[in-house]
């Protein structure tokens, strides 16, 4: 382990409500990871939570008895100047971007989530042009440091990376963490006991092997999902049932998020029900939120409050920090956003997916999967256009290749309402989708 290096860690977004659980992980782990300056940074408009965070985490720091010295600045070139490592966690928009999102989705009798369909199309268009912005800063400012993004949507934010920049960048997301975790839980096995392996695109994963004691335990695990011992459930989605009978065919265990492909018109009929109450998802995630802030300015508090489990991001900070940890000390397995260089069969080369990989300082090293099933691969491949289609609009801002991406997305059906949701959208994100509200002013001209 490495213990000469000081480390300067910049956390874009530093005024999220989930600083502090990322704050908590590099503590726990101050003895791998020798961080003295902790860098957060944020837009005017989010200065003044941001302040509240930087208070609290200063508070964590001392309580932990660490030498980190906190800044929180507005100025990005000046925190990204010889950085080490850049976390991503910024939500272009805030969350008012992310309520108006799914209200337009429901309006259009669209499922509304951040980061599937329209809200995801959305989310991305929104975001993708500020983070290749870092990127392009960083390629100056700090050319070797890591860029982990944990900005949803991770896959396709990823994408723009990985294929427009030359930093070295990696997604992570917590659901497999979850996974593990959860199966783990279900198997009644020691989780550093056993071995999983992740394969699909961000939110769209499936588990292909479990490994334990010499054994490949992916049907005991398949029996106790359908047996209703689901532990792998992230908070920020409510209990479900499995299709037995599917899931046994499949074979594989798939994570949460498909239940919006293979349930999608039972989880559009309830968020129906739950719009007529005015309450979804972002409402639910606003009001924790606003409480986290409330929690968070007590000068007593310095430690993560047990509400932030919440809000959705459980062990967001164990996955951020282990992949930090392992970068700087070691090799370990992890399941990241990364170039698919063959991982997948049936995807190309230089697209983002989400797999079990081989974390190194040097590069992310995919670990090829049996290939998928052909209806499985078709879902991931349509899915997969879909990203590549939006990613390229959210680029050129053109709108015809917009509607084309959204035209092939499982939980977007066709027609005219089409047209009409992606015009209301981009008018309500014109601040934020530069390249569209160019393209939208000549044809209105």
């Amino acid at each position: 382990m490495k213990q000469e290096q000081k480390l300067k860690v910049v956390v874009i977004g530093g005024g999220s409500s989930y600083t502090p659980e990322l704050v908590e992980g590099l503590l726990k782990r101050h003895h791998e990871l020798p961080i003295s300056d902790l860098w957060l940074v944020d837009i005017e408009a989010g200065l003044e939570k941001a302040q509240v965070i930087a208070n609290l985490t200063e508070r964590m720091i001392n309580k932990a008895n660490c030498q980190i010295k906190v800044h929180l600045t507005t100025d990005r070139k000046l925190a990204l100047k010889d950085a080490d490592f850049v976390c991503s966690q910024f939500r272009a928009g805030r969350m008012k971007a992310r309520l108006r999102d799914e209200r337009i989705a429901l309006k259009y009798r669209m499922i509304g989530q951040e980061t599937n369909g329209l809200g995801g199309f959305s989310n991305a268009c929104r975001t993708i042009p500020i983070a290749l912005e870092i990127a392009k800063e960083m390629e100056t400012l700090c050319p070797n440091a890591w860029l982990l993004n944990f900005t949803n949507p991770s896959g396709m934010v990823t994408e723009a990376l990985v294929k427009h920049s030359t930093i070295k960048t990696v997604g992570l997301c917590n659901v497999p963490v979850n996974m593990e975790r959860g199966a783990a839980k279900m198997l009644g096995a020691k989780r550093e006991d056993m071995t999983m392996q992740i394969a699909g695109l961000n939110h769209l994963v499936w588990a292909r092997k479990v490994l334990h004691e010499g054994q490949d335990k992916l049907g005991e695990l398949i029996e106790e999902l359908i047996a209703g011992n689901d532990q792998m459930m992230p908070k920020n989605i409510p209990p479900f049932e499995w299709d037995g009978e599917l899931i046994r065919s499949l074979n594989i265990v798939p994570c949460a998020y498909l239940r919006y492909y293979y349930q999608s018109r039972d989880i559009l009929d309830k968020e129906f029900a739950a719009s007529e109450s005015k309450t979804n998802r972002a409402d639910l995630v606003a009001e924790v939120e606003k409480q986290l802030l409330e929690i968070y300015q007590d000068p007593m508090l310095d430690t993560k409050p047990q509400l932030l489990k919440e809000r959705g991001g459980a062990y967001y900070s164990e996955a951020a920090c282990e992949l930090m940890s392992s970068i700087y000390n070691k090799r370990s397995i992890m399941h990241v956003n990364t170039r698919n260089n063959g991982a997948i069969q049936g995807l190309p080369n230089d697209c983002a997916v989400e797999v079990s990989s081989v974390i190194t300082s040097s590069a992310i090293l995919p670990l090829n999967v049996e290939p998928f099933d052909s209806d499985t691969l078709r879902l991931i491949q349509q899915m997969k256009e879909f990203e590549t289609l939006t990613v390229k609009a959210a680029m050129t801002g053109d709108i015809a290749l917009a509607k084309r991406a959204l035209i092939l997305h499982p939980i977007v059906d066709s027609g005219s309402h089409i047209d009409e949701a992606l015009l209301e959208t981009i008018r309500e994100n014109l601040d934020f989708m530069p390249a569209f509200a160019h393209r939208l002013a000549q044809s209105e001209q």
